[in-house]
């Protein structure tokens, strides 16, 4: 049921302090005023009412349609509801555009000079979207003000201002970069309201809230430009973050300083929700970060080891993509398409230097590193989809990749420019570092291309977009080179090796074996619905459930006539299960090459079963890195730690 704001409220968002106010006011800019009501948060239902100075005529309102971050269309349009809209006291009528379903109709009456609109978000289960608003559970709420408002078509997001302000259940407290308009500093006042600064609609939305009834907020440093971490948890066990973790997480923050030397946020904001109930993902801002992650990631060692590395990569995005940003999408609204063709450099090489500070700030192993890179190495020197499509077009089409099946995902590829582009970049270090003997790095790139001056003021952070011509000049003043046929040949063409040169020379190279990859089993071990994965073995990837997700062209599975979509019910007459099928692979091993026994699998496909004889001798295999036998270990100097050590970080609960 939906609830009615209190009249009061409405009148005191009019009654900000006066010095806050006065030089917005004098820029003439049109103001908007946004209350969202998340009362109803743990029942999955947002309410919103908006204000919005107008003229009579004409209007047209549009819902936030390209989400910085979602690399696409993704607006949660199908989950707004509830629309209304009245201009002095009267009902206004609206009608949806019939070609842009984003956009709204509607004629303000003669005489009216503001519009009133009231809307509802529902959400629904996680469904792992990157802009899904399953993000609510009965505990903790991550609010994105994106969902929660319409604004006038044509309006540059810079040009419009927002007054907004948030009721939140009783007793959860909240984290956000924005500001705000009271002494509450960080919690609700007693009503279950708060109050925020005026800003303009790019940082609203480049804002997100993250609240709930479990809750914990810590000081990660004491520069002037302070970083925080914010907690927000199903349970108040999970809050429990051990010392270790906590210097880690410090050690992280001094790690980014080394490599950009400069911060371009006034403070910085890891929000976490600690939950298994919404979609596990990341979505960077320039002053904070979504990390939602399962809720055992601070108090269970394996979780925490797999899900924590989304932090460094999240909070790199300050640097590499909201500061510094690809033209094509550094966009002048939420309703302009992106162009996602330096994706490869947004996300590939985020993920590089996302790795790279895990290990250098402790929160990974350096033996969990290696494992990683060995896992991305051996995918792509398998997948049959690098015969085909470039990695380049798996940028540009991200939007629709992002939406695409899991089945047959090696053949179709996905978003590839993640981790493919991370080993790119991998190797563009490495070639810096071999050329230079070690004197420089990539981290001299990022130094002079995201560092620059650092943020200074009260003023919102800046947006510097970036070319591809200036991306290889900046390249070239660290090392000369033909950067731009370096990346032609591994983005662009259609290139079925793997770019496996920068771990050859960073002095590794890959294998498989019998041997598990740690990190294959942690991630069976800790996610009882994630994948289990016989690449290197059948050619296959599993759900739990037996269901075929991937299948790679030309190995065992295929040969044997096997398909995505495909479900295991047996293995040799007994029912199905990864440690009996691991059983049976291990058990037709023969080094002759002929299997020593069969692997007869029961298979369903729609409403039809049939049994499969898979014929493989070569046990289970999977893939890790070997240290070559000459040569420097470049990898390993690329992972070392670079902040000091010499002035620790004082230990230190925050507040706002």
């Amino acid at each position: 049921m939906r609830r009615r704001l209190a009249p009061a409220l409405a009148a005191a968002l009019l009654c900000l302090p006066l010095l806050v106010c006065l030089p917005l006011l004098a820029s003439g800019a049109a103001r908007m005023q946004l209350v969202v009501d998340a009362r109803e948060a743990p029942r999955r239902v947002l309410h919103a009412r908006l204000t919005l100075p107008v003229t009579p005529g004409p209007l047209t309102l549009v819902y936030p349609k390209w989400l910085p971050g979602t690399h696409g269309p993704s607006g949660p349009i199908t989950d707004l509801v509830g629309i209304r809209m009245s201009a002095a006291g009267q009902p206004v009528a609206w009608q949806r555009d019939s070609l842009d379903l984003y956009a709204f109709w509607l004629t303000v009456p003669d005489g009216a000079r503001q519009l009133d609109v009231s809307l509802d978000i529902v959400s629904g289960l996680p469904d792992g979207g990157l802009a899904s608003p399953a993000s609510l559970t009965s505990e903790l709420a991550l609010l994105k003000w994106s969902q929660l408002l319409l604004y006038p078509a044509g309006t540059a997001s810079d040009d419009l201002e927002v007054e907004a302000a948030l009721l939140l259940p009783a007793g959860w407290e909240l984290a956000t970069a924005l500001q705000p308009a009271s002494e509450a500093a960080g919690k609700a006042a007693s009503d279950g309201t708060l109050r925020f600064a005026p800003v303009t609609l790019t940082t609203l939305v480049d804002s997100p809230v993250l609240a709930g009834r479990h809750f914990r907020r810590l000081r990660l440093d004491d520069s002037p430009s302070p970083v925080d971490i914010a907690v927000a948890a199903d349970s108040a066990a999970a809050l429990q973050i051990t010392p270790e973790t906590e210097q880690h997480l410090r050690r992280l923050v001094r790690e980014a300083d080394a490599l950009f030397g400069a911060r371009h946020f006034r403070r910085y904001t890891f929000l976490v929700a600690l939950s298994d109930q919404v979609a596990h993902y990341g979505l960077e801002s320039h002053e904070s970060s979504e990390n939602r992650v399962a809720e055992a990631s601070f108090t269970n060692p394996v979780v925490g080891l797999l899900d924590l590395s989304l932090l460094p990569h999240e909070y790199v995005h300050s640097w590499n993509g909201k500061y510094r940003r690809p033209a094509g999408l550094a966009t002048p609204d939420f309703q302009a398409p992106m162009r996602g063709d330096l994706l490869w450099v947004y996300e590939g090489l985020t993920q590089y230097l996302g790795l790279v500070l895990a290990a250098r700030s402790g929160l990974w192993p350096a033996e969990r590193y290696r494992d990683r890179l060995a896992l991305s190495a051996a995918y792509y020197s398998l997948q049959p989809g690098r015969q085909w499509r470039a990695l380049a077009d798996t940028a540009v089409a991200a939007q629709l990749l992002s939406r695409a099946s899991p089945l047959w995902r090696s053949y179709r590829r996905g978003a590839d420019y993640y981790s493919e582009g991370a080993l790119v970049w991998l190797e563009a270090d490495m070639r810096i570092r071999a050329a230079t003997r070690n004197r420089r790095s990539l981290d001299d790139f990022c130094r002079a291309f995201f560092g620059g001056q650092a943020h200074s003021g009260s003023s919102p952070p800046a947006v510097v977009p970036y070319s591809e011509d200036e991306l290889y000049a900046a390249l070239n003043t660290v090392l000369p080179f033909d950067w731009r046929a370096f990346f032609a040949e591994r983005v662009d063409a259609i290139n079925p090796p793997a770019p496996l040169g920068g771990l050859e020379r960073g002095g590794w190279r890959v294998i498989s074996g019998p041997a598990r990859n740690d990190l294959l089993q942690d991630v069976e071990r800790a996610d009882p619905s994630g994948t289990i994965d016989l690449a290197w073995s059948l050619g296959m990837r599993l759900n739990p459930d037996g269901r075929i997700d991937d299948l790679i062209l030309g190995a065992p599975a295929d040969a044997a006539g096997l398909a995505p979509g495909f479900v295991l019910r047996a293995v040799n007459g007994r029912r199905w299960s990864a440690a009996r099928l691991r059983d049976a692979i291990a058990a037709a091993a023969s080094p002759a090459g002929e299997p020593a026994g069969p692997i007869d699998l029961l298979v369903e496909n729609g409403d039809r079963f049939a049994t499969v004889n898979l014929r493989y001798a070569g046990g289970l295999r999977e893939p890790r890195l070997e240290r070559l036998p000459a040569g420097p270990d470049r990898l390993g100097a690329s992972i070392a730690p670079r902040a000091s050590q010499a002035t620790p970080i004082a230990r230190k609960t925050a507040t706002d």
